[in-house]
């Protein structure tokens, strides 16, 4: 069997190869014919521009999805999928335009907003002052004041005051430091 598979190839292998390739070039005309032109779709997107949340931040704790970290206020080591920052005046800012979806008082997290953005993000800032800048609803641009940072949080209640800041992409905890320039804070 395995002369006869030889001697086929070596008489029409040359017309094998022929066939695949006029199949290949087919086929690469007949898909850019199908999508290209006036049914391209623009896969790229916009281009998205990231404020940092606080002017001049400090990062208190960084994220950190490996490597455990103390929380002084449980007692406790723990992965950190969030960054805590201060700044000298505690002001907090949306990172991105978008629509606060949600504002919460929580007891462990302490005040909270979180404003959902295009593309699968969404940013959420925890332990702010109960006397909020924005409510449910309503659109804000990136840059724009939500908030000042506060020691609402309980679970973290032995740091000063400060903003716990995370992000998600399509529901999921990402590293704020992937989207921020938080570089040397």
């Amino acid at each position: 069997m395995k002369t006869k598979i030889k001697e086929f190839f070596g008489r029409f292998g040359v017309y094998v190869a022929a066939g695949a390739m006029v199949l290949a070039v087919s086929l690469t005309f007949l898909i850019t014919a199908l999508v290209g032109g006036k049914n391209a779709v623009n896969v790229s997107g916009p281009t998205l521009s990231f404020s940092l949340p606080m002017s001049n931040p400090t990062i208190i704790k960084d994220y950190s999805s490996t490597a455990l970290q103390e929380n002084i206020t449980l007692n406790q080591w723990e992965a950190h999928l969030a960054i805590d920052l201060t700044s000298e005046d505690g002001h907090v800012y949306s990172v991105l335009d978008g629509k606060v979806t949600k504002v919460d008082d929580d007891y462990m997290k302490g005040t909270t907003v979180t404003i959902t953005h295009a593309d699968g993000l969404v940013s959420v800032y925890s332990s702010l002052e109960k006397n909020l800048l924005v409510t449910e609803g309503q659109q804000v641009k990136g840059g724009q004041r939500i908030g000042d940072a506060s020691k609402s949080a309980a679970d973290e209640a032995e740091q000063d005051a400060h903003l716990h800041f995370y992000m998600l992409k399509d529901d999921q905890k990402v590293d704020p430091n992937n989207y921020l320039d938080l570089q040397n804070k």
